[in-house]
């Protein structure tokens, strides 16, 4: 039942009743803050552990079913390998063919679970999301969040028990198509008698799988819910680094990095879709820099422990690299059990869940956003808004120099300190990275205080551009080494700053899946390109990379700053045409229109 009393808004829930009023109103910028208030006890229908129905925290959460597919895969990885001829092209393709099966019979399963879930929606998220409607989008603009005590501790909740969980992932992830980079200097090139661009080829081959499952498996993460897709990727790139450290030819390894590509392409524009479905625009930065601040921890923690297991002499008739590909795969299990206690969410309580429901859909502008219906036109929507191909061409370019760092750094290292030993050289690529991870969070944390991302995206860059100059100006060892330092102060702040951008600035559900997956898949074709800025003929002062780097992060500071001024001169002419527009907001219109309602605002 909903009431309007003046300007609060009253709905009840079964016994409980939920009161929600707008506590300030900007009529300038359209903005307004709100605060959620839940008391009562709780109800069967309201208690996901006595039946209810919590689509939206069952269809994030992990599932422990694809763990018991992966015994009999890791089974079939043994038979195809067959030592010493470790793994052939035959063993390739009959392990892919496993792990393909073994995504779609988790999907199948899926799909059973949504069809006999179908039509049995609960009258608390129906009633929550109307209310949510009601007084959420009486007025379109951005939402000025103004927490309540309870909705702190909620977010600290979440913060404590979701961030962890999707870093660690993304770690592993990043440590599994950059560790590459660190089994090169480790005798990969000669035990696979590779030479010339063998290391670039095999990297693009990555990238081509991964770019081109890029949008597919984002949709297909939509359509499974993020915890079945997760859950089957994390047992895919697990088996895949495995077999990694058991190929014996170049032929077979471009056919093991092929196939990770696949099981790879969906897991960043998952994590930020999973994450989005948590928090709001203005804290979804700081958050999502939190799980990217992990890809420059992979990086330290990749060289450590590569240096760490070069220490092993041999495990059984393992040695040397392949124990890098062989226990960095088996750390997936990790991930794996871990997931197990996730199945519902038990650090919530039910008012709590209502809240975290309630507060989302009071940010967004079309109906129900979290379970938006699924059409073809919003990916096209998604896909072809200009704030969205504008901020991935930003992180394209950024990635150029992500990636170039990421798989070359060793080899950069190496021709910094080439009297080193190879286990010292590891550990040189180690602080740079720690240095990443402290700026990401404090560039995240500062835009996510001053609610802004475009600014943060124009001044990271000249930092980068600063460290290039110096690496090209001067042939001292030291200079050189101390001036690798300064591209990790900006770059990894844009993996945060670009995904939240695009999630903010797109109206529907279906619209965010396509634009993160877009702005993603930029992103690796950045990666495509920097496998062949490093070539070895460049070697030892690689003009070629560091320069195309250079011209890359002088590129973004002219494109943010023009995406940012953009952004303001279309608001304003926005507002100014509002006034021949009627007042009355139609919410299909929205969900139908998307950016292109005039009643949209870019969020900067």
């Amino acid at each position: 039942m909903f009431r309007q009393i003046d300007s609060t808004l009253h709905f009840t829930v079964g016994n409980r009743t939920t009161r929600s009023e707008p506590v300030g109103q900007r009529a300038t910028h359209r903005k307004f803050a709100w605060r959620a208030h839940i008391s009562g006890k709780r109800t069967q229908d309201a208690d996901p552990r006595r039946g209810g129905n919590t689509t939206l925290l069952q269809s994030c959460l992990p599932s422990p079913v694809p763990v018991l597919l992966e015994f009999p895969i890791y089974i079939c990885c043994s038979l195809a390998a067959s030592p010493p001829n470790y793994l052939d092209d035959t063993g390739s393709v009959l392990v892919a063919v496993f792990l393909l099966a073994a995504m779609s019979a988790t999907t199948s399963q899926k799909q059973g679970v949504l069809a006999s879930e179908e039509g049995n929606d609960d009258d608390l998220q129906q009633q929550v999301s109307r209310a949510s409607l009601l007084f959420g989008r009486k007025v379109l603009g951005v939402v000025d969040s103004t927490p309540t005590t309870d909705e702190a501790r909620m977010r600290l909740k979440m913060d404590l028990y979701l961030i962890p969980l999707v870093s660690l992932i993304y770690l592993l992830a990043f440590i599994d198509r950059s560790n590459i980079g660190n089994a090169a200097i480790a005798g990969l090139l000669k035990d696979l008698n590779m030479h010339g661009f063998d290391l670039s080829i095999s990297l693009s081959i990555f990238f081509i799988s991964y770019i081109v499952f890029e949008i597919p498996a984002n949709l297909l993460c939509k359509r499974i819910g993020p915890a079945w897709f997760l859950s089957s990727a994390i047992l895919g790139f697990g088996v895949l680094t495995i077999c990694t450290g058991l190929v014996r030819s170049f032929s077979a390894l471009c056919g093991v990095r092929f196939v990770l590509g696949i099981f790879e392409a969906g897991i960043m524009p998952a994590l930020v879709y999973y994450l989005s479905r948590w928090y709001t625009h203005s804290e979804l930065t700081f958050r999502v820099s939190l799980f990217i601040i992990s890809a420059a921890l992979a990086g330290a923690f990749g060289g450590l422990l590569a240096s760490a297991i070069l220490s092993i002499p041999h495990l059984g008739s393992l040695y040397s690299w392949r124990l890098i590909f062989l226990i960095e795969g088996m750390c997936r299990r990790i991930i794996l059990i871990a997931v197990l206690t996730l199945k519902t969410a038990p650090w919530l309580s039910a008012e709590e869940k209502v809240l975290a429901k309630a507060r989302l859909d009071a940010e967004r502008y079309t109906t129900d956003d979290s379970v938006a219906e699924f059409r073809w036109s919003k990916v096209r929507l998604g896909i072809c808004n200009p704030v969205v191909l504008t901020t991935t061409t930003i992180f394209l370019l950024n990635s150029i120099t992500v990636y170039g760092v990421s798989f070359f750094l060793p080899t950069i290292v190496k021709t910094i300190f080439p009297e080193k030993s190879v286990r010292m050289q590891q550990l040189l690529t180690v602080p740079p990275y720690f240095v990443g991870a402290i700026a990401c969070a404090l560039t995240s944390f500062w835009s996510w205080k001053a609610q802004q991302r475009g600014v943060f995206m124009i001044f990271c860059a000249p930092l980068t551009v600063v460290g290039y100059i110096i690496f090209l100006a001067t042939s001292n060892q030291h200079l050189r080494y101390g001036a690798t330092f300064l591209p990790f102060l900006g770059i990894f702040t844009y993996g945060a700053l670009t995904n939240s951008h695009v999630a903010a600035n797109v109206a529907s559900d279906t619209a965010r899946t396509a634009a993160i997956a877009v702005n993603v898949m930029g992103c690796n074709i950045g990666g495509l390109v920097s496998a062949w800025a490093y070539v070895p003929s460049d070697s030892p002062n690689y003009r070629i990379g560091n320069g195309l780097n250079l011209a890359a992060q002088a590129s973004m500071i002219v494109i943010a700053t023009g995406l940012y001024y953009w952004i303001k001169y279309d608001n304003k002419r926005r507002d100014d045409r509002q006034a021949n527009q009627p007042e009355d907001l139609d919410v299909q219109d929205m969900d139908t229109l998307d950016w292109k309602h005039p009643r949209f605002r870019w969020r900067k």
